[in-house]
């Protein structure tokens, strides 16, 4: 007999098709079979050791979140609810060129402290890997939901180049390659960069295109936090698509977004310059989350020039009068391309959290509000804060547009990714609530999406880009990771108050076959594991 019968489910396949009254039976960590109507017609209704009645619920697949910033909490935390009462069942992470493996020692150490900002310094993880492999097997030690890799090109360019700002030699770039094919080779679904994060941007486009090239011969796609989401963003995403069509890869477009004053109501010019490409044979797909405000470091807003050489030059530019004016300057005056090209408004920069508990009193506000307080300029806070906090401290940055946010989630190839950082005394709502906000705000209350078109945005979509044959739809063999929710209730628990606030309306959520979440809390099962590519023979 079968584990589990789950009874009378409203689903909601993925597929985007209209949803369906069912039987959904599961055993061995898969569907197999699904009974349409079962009560109406009268029919043998299927048995199983446990039935659940799902009357009154939605089934559908598991949720992806297409760009994860949990490459150690998945590690550190067993619990995981932050993502896993989401419904979230597959995190995609490595993500803005920066991250674990491949590494050395030496690397290692320098990205532990370039990203302290958005997973913690690390000190309560033991670092036994090395490569992309390795690291993969880690996860498979068990997680709370599964994880697929990107291939970090800015750690991979730490490893071969450094963080110096030059071109690639051509012992460097073949070493990069390398590094890129054993990274793909060992499952890894793709490679990620941070375009205005150090040291990845430092590569030009035709580095970018080999390593693309490399990508694609695995069939993997690029996913890449590009050169500017300000003053030159439409340029910057065109840059990207012709880069990877150059490259003949595939384009993933990281955190989708139109910020800043310089883009209110531009999404329709971005959605335009997407649909010409696909229209001429591209194929790309994008990702967004729910909100306006952004999140990143606020080391991150810093001119590129001020951060070459790692955080340790960094903070010796920052302690020097003379450079730091330099810094606040290109800050505050002309625009740093940290702050993608646009000059820096105190006042939208919010302190999230803080590396020294010390420190606590600055989250939460404004940088601005925190020099008014102490009656100092507020490039004076800021600068004081990243030397005490050595480059700790992660932002919120409210820059962005709802109309924006509306227009790109719509668009045909549009996916759903929370770019939640866990981090911080008052981190980014987006962690904790990204996808019963799609659900409960934008599906129920604005019906900017119809709840078919949803599912299938953070479902099946998503797993078509990453070419995974057997997730992201209910169908019969298709692994079980489900997800059960009450379309009357679902909702974001976590706000910019309470961000870590978990959500309502979802009491169930399967991974493999195995509860996750069971009547709305955590169970201890570790059933998540990491998803690789199997590369094209």
């Amino acid at each position: 007999m079968e584990e589990l019968v789950i009874r009378d489910a409203d689903v909601v396949d993925g597929s985007g098709g209209p949803s369906y009254r069912a039987d959904v039976v599961v055993d061995g960590g898969r569907i197999v079979s699904i009974v349409k109507e079962a009560a109406a017609a009268g029919c043998q209704r299927p048995k199983a050791r446990r039935e659940l009645d799902a009357e009154g619920l939605v089934l559908s697949p598991g949720f992806v979140d297409m760009h994860a910033h949990s490459d150690l909490a998945l590690l550190r935390d067993p619990d995981h609810s932050a993502k896993a009462a989401q419904g979230v069942t597959l995190e995609v992470i490595g993500q803005d060129g920066l991250s674990y493996a491949p590494v050395d020692d030496r690397t290692l150490g320098e990205v532990r402290r370039a990203i302290a900002g958005w997973n913690g310094s690390g000190d309560d993880i033991d670092f036994d890997w090395r490569s992309v492999g390795e690291y993969l097997d880690r996860l498979d030690r068990g997680i709370a939901v599964n994880a697929a890799y990107l291939i970090p090109q800015g750690t991979v360019r730490a490893l071969a180049v450094g963080w110096e700002d030059r071109e690639a030699t051509p012992e460097e770039l073949d070493r990069m390659r390398q590094l890129v094919a054993e990274g793909m080779e060992q499952g890894a679904v793709g490679m990620s960069s941070g375009l205005t994060y150090t040291p990845g941007m430092y590569a030009g486009d035709a580095e970018l295109t080999e390593l693309c090239r490399v990508v694609a011969s695995y069939g993997g796609y690029y996913c890449p936090h590009h050169r500017s989401y300000g003053a030159g963003a439409l340029e910057a995403y065109r840059e990207m698509v012709a880069l990877t069509r150059e490259a003949d890869c595939s384009l993933h477009l990281a955190h989708a977004t139109m910020n800043f004053g310089v883009n209110k109501g531009r999404a329709p010019e971005l959605l335009s310059l997407l649909d010409e490409a696909l229209a001429a044979g591209a194929d790309i797909s994008l990702d967004t989350y729910p909100y306006t405000p952004g999140c990143t470091t606020l080391a991150a807003m810093l001119p590129s020039w001020a951060n070459e050489g790692g955080p340790e030059a960094a903070l010796k530019r920052l302690a020097d009068e003379e450079t730091a004016e330099r810094i606040r300057h290109d800050l505050e005056v002309t625009g740093s391309d940290g702050c993608h090209g646009v000059p820096i408004e105190w006042d939208t920069i919010e302190i999230s959290g803080v590396g020294d508990p010390a420190l606590a009193e600055f989250a939460g506000h404004t940088v601005q509000q925190s020099a008014d307080l102490r009656g100092e300029a507020p490039w004076v806070t800021a600068r004081g804060l990243l030397l005490a906090d050595r480059l700790a401290p992660t932002i919120l940055q409210h820059v962005g547009h709802e109309e924006n946010v509306r227009a790109i989630m719509r668009h045909r190839v549009h996916t759903g990714g929370s770019d939640g950082i866990l981090q911080g005394a008052k981190p980014h709502p987006r962690a904790y609530g990204t996808f019963p906000h799609y659900l409960g705000h934008y599906v129920r209350e604005l019906g900017v999406l119809s709840l078919e078109e949803c599912v299938a945005h953070l479902t099946a979509r998503p797993a078509a880009r990453l070419r995974l044959p057997d997730r992201g739809l209910v169908r019969e063999g298709y692994v079980a990771d489900l997800v059960l929710f009450d379309p009357a209730t679902v909702a974001a628990g976590s706000s910019f108050a309470e961000p870590r606030t978990l959500p309502t309306g979802i009491p169930y959520v399967l991974v493999d076959g195995r509860f996750v979440i069971e009547d709305g809390r955590r169970t201890d099962v570790l059933a998540g594991r990491a998803v690789r590519r199997t590369p094209p023979t």
